[in-house]
């Protein structure tokens, strides 16, 4: 996501949150900050499912570039083992240095050249011509790619730095909310009954099983943004990691987790499944049977089971 969009939801999340924090406001009652929270939440969590998004990339692009190098090692190796013996017959040929002959290929600034110098050696090392000519683009190649990649993770960090400055932000706002809340209860805690059922409400075996009874199991752990367990959550990161102990690998992102999976109707639901919600695909939980849902919701709510026409449906994922 482009860093101008992102700055502009963190402005729209943060001017949604100001008025409710108003001293010249009475102090709203328990209903009306659930309500002032909620609203808030929705602005909220798509800068944070965005947050998790451009970290996801960025472990991801760390990885590629670790094996790329640990690919380029070898290939390295290789390149100056055949240097060395072509190096050898040509200073044997002409009666000039090793180094030198060896030289003549390394020097080489241009693919042309590189075909010329090789051609010239050629008579006299046919065969360790063309190895080397092979070995030598496969390192460049792979060379290249590495540096792309580290350009990558170069910009990834940039943004993850960035973006990790408004998270302070945004945290501080919710921080504010969370006050007038304890303000208006007393400090008793949030969210209503974490449990409107049995979980899961429909048995199921297989990866599935697993998946959806580990999300159960997380039920009263608290939120906390980018968290993926054991101790705390993110909506996408229980999700991820309910399916990661059904050895399923899954993205800490709500976007990514949509793609992963097999879409599937309404009306096919089965307890394990991905549901999405609002437009912009920024929430995820997981179907447990009979309507009901378990997801992590949001700051100052645990890990909790909820309705699933509790908020707007737009699809679901079988992974």
């Amino acid at each position: 996501m482009r860093n101008g969009f992102v700055a502009a939801a963190v402005i729209v999340a943060v001017n949604t949150l100001a008025p409710f924090s108003s001293p010249a406001r009475a102090v709203p009652s328990p209903a009306e900050v659930e309500k002032q929270l909620d609203q808030a939440w929705e602005k909220l969590e798509p800068v944070i499912e965005q947050y998790n998004k451009v970290h996801s990339e960025l472990l991801a692009n760390q990885k590629k570039s670790k094996q790329l190098g640990e690919r380029l090692r070898p290939v390295q190796l290789r390149v100056e083992m055949s240097l060395g013996q072509i190096g050898d017959i040509a200073a044997r040929q002409y009666r000039i240095p090793r180094a030198s002959a060896a030289n003549a290929v390394l020097s080489s600034t241009s693919p042309q050249m590189m075909t010329d110098r090789l051609a010239l050696l050629n008579y006299v090392a046919r065969s360790d011509a063309a190895k080397v000519a092979d070995v030598v683009k496969l390192r460049d190649d792979l060379a290249a790619q590495r540096a792309q990649v580290e350009a990558l993770v170069a910009k990834q960090k940039r943004l993850d730095a960035e973006l990790a400055k408004r998270r302070k932000t945004i945290q501080a706002e919710v921080d504010r909310l969370e006050r007038l809340r304890a303000q208006a209860t007393g400090g008793s805690s949030s969210g209503g009954s974490l449990r409107i059922g049995a979980c899961p409400a429909v048995s199921i075996g297989g990866a599935a099983g697993t998946a959806v009874r580990t999300a159960c199991a997380q039920i009263g752990k608290p939120y906390v943004w980018g968290a993926d367990g054991p101790s705390s959550f993110d909506c996408s990161g229980l999700t991820q990691y309910a399916w990661k102990a059904a050895g399923v690998s899954l993205t800490h992102f709500t976007g990514a987790q949509w793609r992963e999976g097999t879409p599937v109707d309404r009306a096919d639901l089965r307890p394990g499944d991905l549901v999405f919600f609002y437009s912009d695909l920024h929430h995820v939980g997981m179907y447990v049977g009979n309507g009901l849902i378990v997801h992590a919701s949001r700051a100052g709510v645990p890990v909790k089971m909820a309705r699933m026409d509790s908020m707007p449906y737009m699809g679901a994922r079988r992974p």
